[in-house]
């Protein structure tokens, strides 16, 4: 290859792979450390995106490197249904005991977070003997059929895939900074809520829902954050009706929010809860933690997979969950803060930032052409995050209007390389401003 690796293997890319898996960046990585990647050109870039939330501990974190090459020389796969292994079991029961709620819990595990989904909606409708699922406008829980119809975003992935899976219906989430009620917290009393009583006699019997799915932080929907209150008013609705809660921390867990799992923040106890991407830093998994008489439920040989749980990617979980110690959280909610404050001070200079909104180092600012009719500037994010990219930042766009860019930095990035992420996001927010 000549001098500009990235245009020929970019090429070689077009010539082989279809364009449908979309590239956010037109570069190839060398190599990633911490909060950094370089390309394969030599040019580093700092990380604001962390793999799409799957880098919380770092790229390359040294002790699930080790973990990783230690289990890799042992074995690396046997298929648990064929001959068990340690990890899985050890991961399990660490999960057991670290998701919210005393009461017995168990875990299973699979490669993705769609996988997580769609096994979650299989157990909740074979406990419950209900085959209705509700899901949340802004939705996003993955890209296989159940979890695309779960999905809320049409393009790009819903667009020319339908028909979709029957029995789910769809409620407004509690959008405060574009309240589909047109009200205001906290006058409104969380009527985003109680509508979930309303809903039942309009739309679906609640006696025929097996579940209800919802994100702790809506993440792709735009980095949208439950008032007070809410998620304790959905517990007890679905409390009183037998309905399985399950609480998606697919990109929200994992320290992601200041605290191993964002439901801590909202005191709420779901009975399923769903982790992945940043679980093993970058490997292959998720989780499905629930309820014993839940997980129980499902005759022996009904839910499992091939790959689900590699010995690798539990080694490299456990090892994820050793290095999210009190220490990395507390350093995290500083993070937090700090991202918080930065991001305020821009909003105060710059008019087109709407909105600040997210838990901890989980935040976004949401883009507006004008912040009265609050309208969204769509192409204007799409241009700072282009721009940022030029000047060696990588961030990422979402909202369903496509006008929040979101912060999934590592909670380990140095001051440094944040000062610096920070003065080309200042910088190219002022280009367009």
């Amino acid at each position: 290859m000549g001098n500009n690796k990235n245009q020929e293997l970019m090429e070689l890319r077009k010539k082989h792979v279809p364009p449908a898996p979309f590239n956010i960046t037109p570069i190839f990585v060398k190599r990633a450390k911490g909060a950094v990647i370089e390309d394969v050109e030599g040019k580093e870039y700092i990380d604001f995106a962390g793999g799409i939330g799957v880098e919380n501990i770092g790229h390359c974190t040294e002790k699930v490197v080790d973990a990783i090459k230690q289990q890799a020389e042992q074995f690396i796969h046997t298929c648990f249904h064929v001959v068990m292994y340690e990890p899985y079991v050890e991961l399990a029961k660490r999960l057991n005991e670290l998701t919210p709620g005393t009461f017995p819990k168990k875990t299973m595990f699979v490669n993705s977070g769609a996988e997580a989904v769609e096994n979650s909606i299989k157990i909740a409708r074979y406990a419950t003997k209900r085959q209705a699922i509700i899901a949340f406008e802004n939705a996003f829980h993955g890209r296989t059929y159940m979890a695309m119809t779960l999905t809320s975003q049409v393009n790009p992935y819903k667009w020319g895939f339908g028909p979709f899976c029957p029995e789910v219906y769809r409620i407004p989430f509690p959008y405060c900074y574009r309240c589909p009620f047109g009200l205001k917290y906290p006058d409104c009393n969380l009527h985003c809520a109680d509508y979930l009583e309303k809903f039942f006699i309009s739309y679906v019997a609640a006696d025929s829902v097996a579940a209800i799915i919802v994100e702790a932080v809506q993440g792709e929907g735009g980095f949208i954050v439950p008032p007070p209150g809410y998620f304790n008013k959905l517990k007890a609705i679905c409390e009183s009706h037998g309905i399985v809660l399950i609480i998606d921390e697919i990109q929200s867990g994992m320290g992601r929010t200041g605290k191993l799992f964002a439901s801590e923040h909202f005191n709420v106890i779901p009975d399923i809860i769903l982790t992945g991407k940043s679980i093993a830093a970058g490997l292959p998994l998720a989780g499905v933690t629930g309820r014993a008489d839940l997980m129980d439920a499902v005759h022996v040989g009904g839910l499992g997979g091939t790959y689900g749980g590699n010995p690798i990617a539990c080694r490299a979980g456990l090892a994820v969950l050793d290095t999210l110690d009190d220490k990395m959280l507390e350093s995290a909610r500083k993070l937090g803060d700090n991202l918080r404050k930065r991001l305020l001070d821009m909003q105060k200079r710059y008019k087109i930032i709407g909105d600040v909104r997210g838990l901890g180092p989980m935040i976004g600012i949401e883009l507006v052409k004008d912040r009265e009719s609050k309208e969204p500037a769509s192409d204007e994010t799409k241009q700072i995050a282009s721009r940022c990219f030029e000047k060696g930042l990588i961030v990422l766009t979402c909202g369903v209007y496509h006008n929040v860019i979101r912060i999934l930095v590592p909670l380990v990035i140095p001051d440094a390389q944040l000062d610096q992420g920070f003065k080309i996001l200042d910088d190219s927010l002022k280009q367009i401003n």
